[in-house]
Protein backbone atom coordinates (compact mmCIF):
# COMPACT_ATOMS: atom_id res chain seq x y z
CA UNK A 1 0.00 0.00 0.00
CA UNK A 2 1.07 3.57 -0.66
CA UNK A 3 -0.34 6.60 1.25
CA UNK A 4 -0.02 8.84 -1.83
CA UNK A 5 -2.12 6.50 -3.96
CA UNK A 6 -4.68 6.00 -1.18
CA UNK A 7 -5.02 9.76 -0.68
CA UNK A 8 -5.46 10.28 -4.41
CA UNK A 9 -8.09 7.54 -4.59
CA UNK A 10 -10.19 8.91 -1.71
CA UNK A 11 -10.07 12.59 -2.66
CA UNK A 12 -13.50 12.34 -4.26
CA UNK A 13 -14.87 10.60 -1.16
CA UNK A 14 -13.20 12.79 1.45
CA UNK A 15 -13.07 16.32 0.09
CA UNK A 16 -13.36 19.67 1.84
CA UNK A 17 -16.61 21.62 1.38
CA UNK A 18 -16.54 24.10 -1.49
CA UNK A 19 -16.35 27.13 0.78
CA UNK A 20 -13.21 25.77 2.44
CA UNK A 21 -11.64 25.14 -0.96
CA UNK A 22 -12.47 28.68 -2.15
CA UNK A 23 -11.03 30.32 0.95
CA UNK A 24 -7.93 28.14 0.82
CA UNK A 25 -7.34 28.97 -2.86
CA UNK A 26 -7.86 32.70 -2.28
CA UNK A 27 -5.44 32.80 0.65
CA UNK A 28 -2.89 30.72 -1.28
CA UNK A 29 -3.06 33.23 -4.13
CA UNK A 30 -1.62 35.94 -1.89
CA UNK A 31 -4.20 38.45 -3.17
CA UNK A 32 -6.92 37.90 -0.59
CA UNK A 33 -8.47 40.95 1.06
CA UNK A 34 -10.45 40.97 4.30
CA UNK A 35 -13.52 42.07 2.37
CA UNK A 36 -13.26 39.24 -0.18
CA UNK A 37 -12.89 36.62 2.53
CA UNK A 38 -15.74 38.07 4.58
CA UNK A 39 -18.02 38.06 1.52
CA UNK A 40 -17.36 34.35 0.89
CA UNK A 41 -18.00 33.47 4.52
CA UNK A 42 -21.25 35.49 4.63
CA UNK A 43 -22.67 33.26 1.90
CA UNK A 44 -22.63 30.41 4.44
CA UNK A 45 -24.86 31.42 7.42
CA UNK A 46 -23.85 28.42 9.54
CA UNK A 47 -20.13 29.14 9.06
CA UNK A 48 -20.72 32.84 9.77
CA UNK A 49 -22.33 32.03 13.12
CA UNK A 50 -19.60 29.54 14.03
CA UNK A 51 -16.81 31.96 13.14
CA UNK A 52 -18.30 34.81 15.18
CA UNK A 53 -18.93 32.54 18.17
CA UNK A 54 -15.39 31.20 17.98
CA UNK A 55 -13.94 34.72 17.65
CA UNK A 56 -15.79 35.65 20.85
CA UNK A 57 -14.79 32.51 22.74
CA UNK A 58 -12.04 32.06 25.37
CA UNK A 59 -10.01 30.33 22.65
CA UNK A 60 -8.98 33.78 21.40
CA UNK A 61 -9.82 35.95 24.39
CA UNK A 62 -10.22 39.21 22.49
CA UNK A 63 -10.90 42.09 24.94
CA UNK A 64 -13.93 43.43 23.01
CA UNK A 65 -16.88 41.75 21.35
CA UNK A 66 -16.36 40.79 17.71
CA UNK A 67 -19.63 41.62 15.98
CA UNK A 68 -18.89 41.37 12.24
CA UNK A 69 -17.20 38.83 10.00
CA UNK A 70 -14.89 41.48 8.53
CA UNK A 71 -13.80 42.44 12.05
CA UNK A 72 -13.20 38.78 12.88
CA UNK A 73 -11.11 38.34 9.73
CA UNK A 74 -9.02 41.42 10.48
CA UNK A 75 -8.37 40.30 14.07
CA UNK A 76 -7.75 36.63 13.39
CA UNK A 77 -5.66 37.00 10.24
CA UNK A 78 -5.82 35.12 6.96
CA UNK A 79 -3.75 32.06 7.87
CA UNK A 80 -5.59 31.53 11.13
CA UNK A 81 -8.90 32.09 9.36
CA UNK A 82 -8.09 29.34 6.86
CA UNK A 83 -7.33 27.01 9.76
CA UNK A 84 -10.59 27.81 11.52
CA UNK A 85 -12.68 27.40 8.36
CA UNK A 86 -11.13 23.98 7.81
CA UNK A 87 -11.72 23.09 11.46
CA UNK A 88 -15.38 24.06 11.36
CA UNK A 89 -16.09 22.23 8.10
CA UNK A 90 -13.96 19.10 8.25
CA UNK A 91 -16.27 17.11 10.53
CA UNK A 92 -18.85 16.96 7.73
CA UNK A 93 -16.25 15.49 5.38
CA UNK A 94 -15.91 12.10 7.05
CA UNK A 95 -19.11 10.10 7.02
CA UNK A 96 -20.16 6.45 7.00
CA UNK A 97 -17.20 5.31 9.11
CA UNK A 98 -17.90 1.87 10.65
CA UNK A 99 -19.33 2.62 14.13
CA UNK A 100 -17.81 -0.51 15.60
CA UNK A 101 -14.36 0.94 14.89
CA UNK A 102 -14.81 4.49 16.14
CA UNK A 103 -17.24 6.70 18.02
CA UNK A 104 -17.18 9.80 15.83
CA UNK A 105 -18.30 12.24 18.53
CA UNK A 106 -15.55 10.96 20.82
CA UNK A 107 -13.06 11.01 17.93
CA UNK A 108 -13.62 14.70 17.20
CA UNK A 109 -13.64 15.63 20.87
CA UNK A 110 -10.31 13.86 21.22
CA UNK A 111 -8.99 15.56 18.07
CA UNK A 112 -10.00 18.99 19.38
CA UNK A 113 -8.24 18.15 22.65
CA UNK A 114 -5.08 17.36 20.66
CA UNK A 115 -5.43 20.67 18.84
CA UNK A 116 -5.89 22.76 21.95
CA UNK A 117 -2.99 21.05 23.70
CA UNK A 118 -0.76 21.60 20.65
CA UNK A 119 -1.67 25.28 20.46
CA UNK A 120 -1.07 25.84 24.19
CA UNK A 121 2.27 24.01 24.14
CA UNK A 122 3.29 26.03 21.07
CA UNK A 123 2.37 29.22 22.92
CA UNK A 124 4.43 28.09 25.90
CA UNK A 125 7.42 27.60 23.59
CA UNK A 126 6.67 30.89 21.74
CA UNK A 127 6.48 29.10 18.39
CA UNK A 128 5.47 31.04 15.27
CA UNK A 129 1.93 30.95 13.86
CA UNK A 130 0.48 29.10 16.81
CA UNK A 131 -2.94 28.55 15.23
CA UNK A 132 -1.47 26.03 12.76
CA UNK A 133 -0.68 23.81 15.75
CA UNK A 134 -4.38 23.66 16.53
CA UNK A 135 -5.27 22.55 13.01
CA UNK A 136 -2.40 20.02 13.03
CA UNK A 137 -3.65 18.55 16.28
CA UNK A 138 -7.23 18.51 15.04
CA UNK A 139 -6.40 16.76 11.77
CA UNK A 140 -3.48 14.49 12.70
CA UNK A 141 -5.83 11.52 13.13
CA UNK A 142 -7.88 11.74 9.93
CA UNK A 143 -5.70 9.07 8.35
CA UNK A 144 -7.30 6.66 10.80
CA UNK A 145 -10.74 7.56 9.47
CA UNK A 146 -9.62 6.91 5.90
CA UNK A 147 -8.23 3.52 6.92
CA UNK A 148 -11.35 2.66 8.95
CA UNK A 149 -13.47 3.47 5.91
CA UNK A 150 -11.39 1.82 3.19
CA UNK A 151 -9.67 -1.01 5.09
CA UNK A 152 -11.91 -1.99 8.05
CA UNK A 153 -10.57 -5.53 8.43
CA UNK A 154 -6.94 -4.41 8.54
CA UNK A 155 -7.89 -1.57 10.90
CA UNK A 156 -9.41 -4.07 13.32
CA UNK A 157 -6.08 -5.88 13.35
CA UNK A 158 -4.34 -2.63 14.30
CA UNK A 159 -6.87 -1.95 17.08
CA UNK A 160 -5.87 -5.27 18.67
CA UNK A 161 -2.69 -3.46 19.78
CA UNK A 162 -4.41 -0.42 21.28
CA UNK A 163 -3.87 -1.53 24.89
CA UNK A 164 -0.10 -1.72 24.28
CA UNK A 165 0.36 2.00 23.62
CA UNK A 166 1.09 4.30 20.71
CA UNK A 167 4.41 2.69 19.79
CA UNK A 168 2.71 -0.70 19.38
CA UNK A 169 -0.04 0.83 17.24
CA UNK A 170 2.53 2.59 15.06
CA UNK A 171 4.46 -0.65 14.59
CA UNK A 172 1.27 -2.52 13.76
CA UNK A 173 0.34 0.08 11.14
CA UNK A 174 3.79 -0.18 9.58
CA UNK A 175 3.53 -3.97 9.51
CA UNK A 176 -0.03 -4.15 8.16
CA UNK A 177 -0.20 -1.08 5.90
CA UNK A 178 3.44 -0.17 5.34
CA UNK A 179 2.91 3.36 6.69
CA UNK A 180 1.38 5.13 9.70
CA UNK A 181 -1.96 6.91 9.91
CA UNK A 182 0.02 10.13 10.51
CA UNK A 183 1.72 9.75 7.14
CA UNK A 184 -1.65 9.19 5.46
CA UNK A 185 -3.13 12.21 7.26
CA UNK A 186 -0.25 14.35 6.05
CA UNK A 187 -0.61 13.15 2.46
CA UNK A 188 -4.33 13.90 2.37
CA UNK A 189 -3.77 17.40 3.79
CA UNK A 190 -1.00 17.94 1.25
CA UNK A 191 -3.42 17.06 -1.55
CA UNK A 192 -5.99 19.40 0.00
CA UNK A 193 -3.27 22.06 -0.48
CA UNK A 194 -2.96 22.97 3.19
CA UNK A 195 0.32 24.66 4.14
CA UNK A 196 3.46 22.56 4.43
CA UNK A 197 3.91 23.81 7.99
CA UNK A 198 0.80 21.85 8.95
CA UNK A 199 1.09 18.57 7.06
CA UNK A 200 4.85 18.23 7.57
CA UNK A 201 4.39 18.54 11.33
CA UNK A 202 1.83 15.73 11.20
CA UNK A 203 3.93 13.55 8.90
CA UNK A 204 6.72 13.24 11.45
CA UNK A 205 4.95 13.52 14.79
CA UNK A 206 4.72 9.76 15.31
CA UNK A 207 8.30 9.09 14.14
CA UNK A 208 10.54 9.13 17.25
CA UNK A 209 13.64 10.24 15.35
CA UNK A 210 12.15 12.88 13.07
CA UNK A 211 9.75 14.12 15.75
CA UNK A 212 12.76 15.68 17.44
CA UNK A 213 12.07 18.55 15.03
CA UNK A 214 10.54 21.16 17.34
CA UNK A 215 7.12 21.51 15.70
CA UNK A 216 6.60 17.76 15.36
CA UNK A 217 7.85 17.24 18.90
CA UNK A 218 5.28 19.70 20.24
CA UNK A 219 2.53 17.87 18.35
CA UNK A 220 3.88 14.50 19.54
CA UNK A 221 3.66 15.58 23.18
CA UNK A 222 0.19 17.08 22.68
CA UNK A 223 -1.20 13.93 21.05
CA UNK A 224 0.29 11.58 23.63
CA UNK A 225 -1.03 13.63 26.54
CA UNK A 226 -4.45 13.83 24.90
CA UNK A 227 -4.36 10.04 24.57
CA UNK A 228 -3.95 9.83 28.33
CA UNK A 229 -7.01 11.98 29.06
CA UNK A 230 -9.34 11.28 26.11
CA UNK A 231 -10.25 8.06 24.31
CA UNK A 232 -11.50 7.93 20.72
CA UNK A 233 -12.03 4.23 20.05
CA UNK A 234 -15.35 2.55 20.75
CA UNK A 235 -13.95 -0.01 23.15
CA UNK A 236 -12.47 0.71 26.55
CA UNK A 237 -8.71 1.19 26.65
CA UNK A 238 -6.72 0.28 29.73
CA UNK A 239 -5.70 3.26 31.87
CA UNK A 240 -2.82 1.56 33.66
CA UNK A 241 -0.45 2.01 30.72
CA UNK A 242 2.86 3.56 31.71
CA UNK A 243 3.95 6.86 30.20
CA UNK A 244 5.69 6.28 26.83
CA UNK A 245 9.46 6.72 27.08
CA UNK A 246 9.58 8.98 24.07
CA UNK A 247 6.93 11.29 25.53
CA UNK A 248 9.32 11.94 28.41
CA UNK A 249 12.22 12.44 25.98
CA UNK A 250 10.25 14.89 23.84
CA UNK A 251 8.95 16.77 26.88
CA UNK A 252 12.45 17.13 28.27
CA UNK A 253 13.80 18.30 24.92
CA UNK A 254 11.14 21.00 24.79
CA UNK A 255 11.77 21.99 28.39
CA UNK A 256 8.21 21.18 29.42
CA UNK A 257 8.23 20.32 33.10
CA UNK A 258 5.50 18.23 34.66
CA UNK A 259 4.27 21.36 36.42
CA UNK A 260 3.92 23.26 33.12
CA UNK A 261 2.17 20.32 31.50
CA UNK A 262 -0.29 20.03 34.39
CA UNK A 263 -1.03 23.76 34.26
CA UNK A 264 -1.83 23.47 30.56
CA UNK A 265 -4.00 20.39 31.15
CA UNK A 266 -5.97 22.33 33.77
CA UNK A 267 -6.81 25.17 31.37
CA UNK A 268 -7.59 22.97 28.37
CA UNK A 269 -11.02 21.62 29.35
CA UNK A 270 -13.18 24.76 28.93
CA UNK A 271 -11.61 25.59 25.55
CA UNK A 272 -12.14 22.05 24.28
CA UNK A 273 -15.78 22.01 25.41
CA UNK A 274 -16.60 25.31 23.76
CA UNK A 275 -14.83 24.57 20.47
CA UNK A 276 -16.34 21.07 20.37
CA UNK A 277 -19.83 22.52 20.76
CA UNK A 278 -19.21 24.90 17.86
CA UNK A 279 -17.44 22.53 15.47
CA UNK A 280 -19.76 19.59 15.97
CA UNK A 281 -22.95 21.64 15.88
CA UNK A 282 -24.90 20.88 12.74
Amino acid sequence: MNPIIIAENVKSIFSLPEISVRINELINSGDASNEQLAEIILHDPALTVKLLKLANSPYFGFPRAVETVSHAVSLIGHKELRNLVVATSVTSTFKNIPPDLVDMSAFWYHSITCGVFARLFAAEKKSKEQERFFIAGLLQGIGKLVLFSQYPSESREVLNYKDQGEAAIRNAELKIFGFTHSQLSAELLKQWQLPIGIWKMIEYQSDPENALIKDSSILHVAVNIANCVELCVSETVGTDETEPAYLTEASNQLGLSSEVIQTIIDKTGPQVDEISALINKS
